[in-house]
């Protein structure tokens, strides 16, 4: 449904050239997760979730603004199989289409009911205002060596859970749902995005190249201050400590040795299982908040199946 009414979506502003890498970057697919959890969100309580379907694709043209600007500010080549838009086109493209990407997430957004659009733009507003607050701590981490655990969680609730959180709450929202009701999608959907991302750092050194979509070891290559290199670093013997120090600090290295190397001493620490099991813990307490949305179970089983889905993911 989502990706249907995505692909007719019309542009029918001038210049072209400007809205082609939005339509290229919307073309490209991805789980359509936050407008899914939006839908079922709202089909709890109301029967015609197709009404809601154009805030619904503004919020994933939003989640793709954010990716197009990080692709930029990472210097990446790829997204889901395909040249990114500032390496297909260039920075300044990327930049200006980019920002009217998010003018168009605004314009799709407020396409609601109005009895609740001050509320709908109110939680939406500071969710992008906490985006950006992600990930500027998930930038400032980079050239940090002492990140801690706690840290790294609340710089992930920034930068990819709240944006969970505020599809499942806007759904609540435009299905006129109770205000507790709504309150506890939202921590549903804050914890929900947590394994999430917790998921993501782990297939980035687990997960199947073939499966994933791209290339196993990014974080290993670039430092990038996981909850796994967090733990490994806290949790290693004193010679594990010294050699992941070697491999963090070393400024030529060979990519696939040091990936193995770093990987390697995971697997002697035990984190892959302490990651997982943080996972499962978050996964478990988006059901209790779940559990507390004040309708019958019935009602709830399609978000719950979609959410055992994604927590059995391999990309």
């Amino acid at each position: 449904m989502v990706n249907q009414f995505i692909d007719q979506l019309q542009y029918d502003r001038r210049p072209e050239s400007l809205y082609e890498p939005i339509k290229y970057v919307l073309s490209l697919g991805g789980k359509r997760i936050r407008p899914v959890l939006m839908l079922l969100a709202y089909n709890l309580y109301r029967e015609d979730p197709e009404r809601i379907l154009m805030p619904a694709v503004g919020l994933e043209t939003y989640h793709n603004y954010t990716l197009l600007h990080d692709d930029l500010m990472d210097n990446a080549d790829m997204r889901r199989g395909h040249d990114t838009v500032h390496k297909k086109w260039n920075a300044n493209k990327a930049i200006l289409s980019g920002d009217s990407m998010l003018v168009l997430a605004y314009q799709r957004i407020q396409q609601c009911d109005s009895r609740h659009l001050q509320a709908v733009l109110d939680v939406f507003t500071e969710t992008a205002l906490e985006i950006g607050e992600g990930q500027e701590y998930d930038m400032t981490f980079e050239t940090r060596n002492n990140v801690t655990e706690e840290e790294y969680i609340e710089m992930i609730r920034l930068k990819t859970s709240v944006l969970l959180a505020c599809a499942v709450k806007i759904g609540g929202i435009l299905a006129d749902a109770p205000a507790s009701d709504i309150d506890n999608l939202y921590k549903f959907g804050e914890q929900l995005g947590l394994a999430f991302q917790l998921q993501d750092d782990l297939l980035d050194v687990y997960g199947d190249p073939a499966v994933f979509g791209k290339t196993i070891g990014g974080d290993i290559t670039s430092n990038k201050k996981t909850y796994m290199l967090i733990n490994a670093v806290n949790r290693a013997s004193k010679e594990q400590r010294e050699e992941l120090m070697k491999w963090i600090t070393a400024t030529k290295f060979d990519r696939q040795e040091k990936v193995r190397a770093v990987t390697a001493l995971y697997n002697q620490i035990g984190i892959r299982q302490l990651c997982e099991q943080k996972i499962n813990y978050y996964f478990d307490e988006c059901r209790k908040y779940l559990a507390k949305v004040g309708i019958g179970s019935e009602r709830k089983q399609m978000l719950l199946d979609y959410t055992d889905e994604m927590m059995k993911r391999r990309k």
